[in-house]
């Protein structure tokens, strides 16, 4: 996501993650429904922290193994270390361990005079991700994540690490190619067709620096970096199948770019996008699924503080293409509402795909959101909905207490795939409540195709009172459903520890959300871990939750600046990966721990695997 600064809300165009603020500050005395309501009753923290262990959880740093480097359209020389290891920019070189193409690019042909960067940049950090498993060879993994050269400038474009042995060693990396004429990429989602094509739908929009380090968005100027190209695209880069190459991507449509859609003046700024394919070839009744390898891309479209939602739907095809992308359609909302986002669509057994859509208030200072489902039976061609999954859901700060990276994604989605009782597949959210001033993880579930819903339960079953967030559904094979999410329930390591020491905690010396002592040894609700609860179809959980993360880590090291290098809002990510492959269950997130191949303490991804129940 982007464009988070308050200042940028007076001036210019809204996105969603600068509304959240100034609603989610009005907190309400009772606790929201769901809060405390925990099926699998709490456990310790020590017996949270030995998880790791006795559920035979593994680790490993994906994209410390490779060396990135591409050239970055808008330079940004600036350095904030060395407080929290920052360090600029730092050019290449020979570093690139990757083949990729170093630049300069095609796209970047018609810049203005000071653009692109003269020199290939080394990406340093990789924040926010997704991770997709491909249906042709369950050994097959694709993750994507924000590819940064610059976090104090916040520019990066997309970049992807790719697996062949089921994510033990990722051979294949490198920045997603083809829109590195955009000052920024962003928003890293991805899907496998039904033949082994990965589609990454890519939000590429361009800004220059003012001389205050913040982001300027104004186009049709002589500060513009790159006039040649449409200021805001939603597209796609498609990764064909037998692929062995960092730079072997299918990133044109007749002859440009392949643009979904463009926005090219000030009025209308997409965000939040977000894509799925339906690989089912034929319905549980033996006929063919009429929908199969239908794509459905969808986005919002901010205009001030109104947000609405859109689809468009094309084929997939066997090459690696695809059909024309239909016209995009907006889809069905609650009345009289100003801001509805976040798009997550799936798809059912039977062909119908379903999304949520959530709406915020728009008038600043207001209480709360509304999640609701829509859904499509034809390939989107006609939708149905919304169907109102939960009200006045008391929204998450916009920065969470003693540190100072920003919330995402306010809910996750998923459909089940074993009929329920009442004849449909189960349809499963969940979403973070913050009415008890604190972060919980809340979820219910629906086995009537969204006419009713499960009484609310808290996923996380910590004891201490700290934020939980950024949650993520997944549903696997056998029905079990997954829900994996961030975690501050442990205490930063000690000083004198080697935990500690390559937590890189020394480095963690000036933050000013923090009222305590830095560096913040045994700080509370300040470091954070990655979990997951299990559950059957109908919500009886399996166990507790499960520590994903082998080490804790510091969220301040290394985190990119959204507003400015000057300013203090940060960025760990809105959202991370979790998917299932037969009985494993795989998740990717950020860590900025040392493992011995993380000296810097940057932003890495780490990819975790644990058996399903």
């Amino acid at each position: 996501m982007r464009k988070s600064s308050l200042a940028f809300l007076a001036v210019t165009l809204l996105t969603l993650l600068t509304l959240v603020p100034t609603i989610a500050f009005a907190h309400v005395a009772a606790a929201g429904p769901g809060v405390g309501n925990i099926p699998q009753g709490t456990q310790t923290d020590t017996a949270y922290a030995r998880s790791f262990t006795t559920q035979h959880v593994t680790n490993v740093f994906a994209t410390t193994q490779k060396a990135s480097c591409y050239t970055p359209e808008v330079p940004y020389a600036v350095s904030d270390g060395p407080n929290d290891g920052y360090s600029g920019e730092t050019a290449c070189g020979s570093a690139s361990t990757t083949g990729e193409n170093l630049g300069p690019y095609a796209t970047q042909a018609g810049s203005n005079p000071g653009y692109p960067a003269s020199t290939p940049m080394l990406v340093k950090d990789h924040s926010e991700s997704d991770i997709r498993v491909d249906p042709t060879n369950p050994k097959h993994l694709i993750g994507s994540s924000k590819w940064f050269v610059s976090a104090e400038g916040y520019n990066h474009l997309l970049g992807f690490y790719e697996s062949f042995d089921g994510g033990q060693t990722w051979s294949i990396q490198g920045h997603i190619p083809g829109y590195e004429g955009w000052t920024d990429n962003t928003d890293p989602v991805g899907a496998f067709d039904s033949f082994g094509n990965y589609y990454e739908l890519i939000l590429a929009y361009q800004f220059f620096y003012n001389k205050d380090g913040s982001h300027n968005y104004t186009v049709g100027t002589s500060q513009e970096a790159n006039p040649a190209v449409p200021a805001e695209v939603v597209s796609v880069a498609v990764h064909p199948h037998g692929a062995t190459t960092a730079t072997n991507w299918n990133t044109t449509q007749n002859g440009h770019p392949d643009y979904i859609a463009t926005y090219d003046s000030v009025g209308g700024a997409p965000d939040k996008q977000w894509i799925t394919i339906d690989t089912n070839k034929n319905l549980p009744n033996g006929s063919p699924n009429p929908n199969y390898n239908t794509i459905y891309a969808m986005w919002t479209l901010f205009d001030g503080i109104s947000s609405k939602p859109y689809v468009a739907t094309a084929k997939a095809l066997p090459n690696g293409t695809h059909t024309a992308w239909s016209t995009p359609q907006l889809l069905p909302t609650v009345n009289s509402t100003a801001g509805d986002t976040y798009l997550l669509p799936h798809v059912d057994p039977t062909g119908v795909v379903y999304t949520t859509v959530t709406n915020f208030p728009a008038k600043h200072g207001s209480c709360c959101s509304t999640i609701s489902v829509d859904f499509s039976t034809d390939g989107g061609i006609t939708w149905q909905g919304p169907r109102v999954v939960i009200q006045n859901v008391q929204d998450p700060p916009l920065v969470y207490a003693n540190t100072t990276f920003r919330d995402g994604i306010e809910d996750t989605f998923a459909v089940g795939n074993h009929l329920s009782a009442q004849g449909h597949y189960p349809l499963y959210v969940a979403w973070e409540d913050y009415s008890v001033g604190v972060g919980n993880v809340i979820m219910s579930a629906s086995y009537d195709q969204g006419l009713t819903w499960s009484t609310p339960i808290q996923v996380n079953d910590n004891v201490s009172s700290v934020d939980e967030f950024q949650p993520n559904l997944t549903v696997a094979a056998n029905g079990t459903v997954s829900v994996a999410f961030y975690d501050r329930r442990l205490i930063c390591p000690a000083a004198g520890t080697v935990e500690a020491a390559h937590a890189g905690l020394a480095l963690d010396q000036v933050n000013p959300n923090y009222a305590g002592s830095l560096p913040p040894y045994g700080a509370t609700n300040y470091c954070i871990n990655a979990s997951v609860q299990f559950y059957n179809a109908t919500l009886t959980p399996f166990g507790n939750n499960i520590r994903l993360t082998q080490h804790t880590w510091d969220p301040q090291l290394n985190s990119p600046h959204t507003d400015s290098a000057f300013a203090i809002t940060a960025f760990i990510g809105d959202y991370f990966g979790n998917t299932t492959s037969g009985s494993t269950n795989i998740s990717s997130f950020v860590s900025t721990y040392n493992d011995g191949s993380n000296p810097a303490n940057r932003q890495q991804q780490v990819v975790a695997t644990v058996a399903i129940p």
